[in-house]
């Protein structure tokens, strides 16, 4: 966009009761806000961002063979899940035993791990009595709400 229209774009937002004014064209985005009340020499705030663009197409030679994402295998057997966003610890405290190893035993209600959501720590327990066949966090590694931290079979 070329200063001479930018320019004119002001005055109008400047000469109007419009406040604010936003255009996008090909060259780019432009939003202008009046920032002081009417009746009161307004100083004006514009940005100018460029406009978005289309994602690079792929070329893709001829004799090559199309590539095909692998899917993701999901775990067999029941998913402990993280009932909250916070940070995993296998152990009650720095150097202590972990709750529960690969290949252990574990029975329902069973306390697996912790989450330490806003500095309180929360045990998590087994929803399910089975073997823990997977770890799927690393000790000290932040979780989601949902995230699977555990398969028992």
């Amino acid at each position: 966009m070329d200063l001479r229209k930018l320019k004119t774009l002001i005055d109008l937002v400047s000469e109007s009761n419009v406040s604010e004014l936003e255009i996008t064209e090909a060259e780019g985005k432009v939003r202008i806000v009046k920032s002081a009340p009417v009746g009161f020499a307004a100083p004006m705030a514009y940005t100018m961002a460029p406009a978005p663009q289309a994602a690079p197409a792929v070329i893709v030679a001829e004799s090559a063979a199309p590539v095909v994402p692998t899917p993701v295998a999901e775990p067999t057997g029941h998913i402990v899940k993280s009932p909250m966003v916070g940070t995993f610890y296998r152990a009650s405290s720095p150097g202590a035993k972990p709750f529960v190893e690969l290949g252990d035993s574990i029975k329902e209600g069973e306390t697996i791990c912790i989450v330490e959501a806003m500095k309180i720590l929360n045990e998590i327990e087994a929803d399910k009595s089975g073997t823990v066949t997977k770890i799927l966090v690393d000790n000290g590694q932040a979780v989601e709400y949902g995230q699977p931290l555990y398969v028992i079979e």
